[in-house]
């Protein structure tokens, strides 16, 4: 299995400018003007109100799952900026990994355009989950401050 790549600027930078995209792509497909009606007739057969929920619920866990992602790599642009430690970082910066995909009796009353921006959300997420997962996997492997101290002791008291 081949070493994760590690974190750095570079990549943060290029996954925030990525999701800025991709968060304005979900802010124009959920504007609600002119949907609700798109999403009502997409629903025939189901119910006006099944494509109400549809939509207001789809709209929610879509533009919820950019925010955290959003939010993710502000923590590692201030981290790499100075303006956080890697304790705050870690503490604190975690993304929630168990984040609740679209649902996908529902997703399937969305309008195409919709059911694409929404696993393109679904894509993203998990690939800043894979990151963050490498990225903590680094920490566990990583022996701990006592360990290290514990082996320098035992060096300069054996040498």
């Amino acid at each position: 299995m081949s070493e994760p790549a590690s974190i750095n600027p570079r990549i943060v930078d290029g996954l925030y400018c990525e999701a800025l995209v991709l968060s304005d792509e979900v802010r124009a497909a959920f504007d609600m003007s002119g949907r609700l009606d798109a999403a009502l007739a997409n629903s025939a057969g189901h119910g006006e109100d099944s494509g109400r929920i549809a939509l207001s619920c789809e709209a929610l866990r879509t533009t919820t799952r950019m925010m955290h992602a959003i939010a993710w790599l502000l923590n590692h642009r201030a981290y790499f900026a100075g303006d956080l430690t890697e304790f705050q970082l870690r503490r604190h910066g975690r993304l929630p990994a168990d984040f609740p995909g679209g649902e996908a009796e529902r997703v399937a009353l969305l309008a195409p355009e919709l059911r694409s921006v929404v696993a393109a959300s679904e894509r993203f997420y998990a690939r800043v989950v894979r990151l963050e997962m490498a990225w903590r996997e680094r920490e566990a492997e990583a022996p701990s401050a006592v360990a290290r101290l514990r082996e320098r002791l035992s060096r300069s008291v054996a040498g």
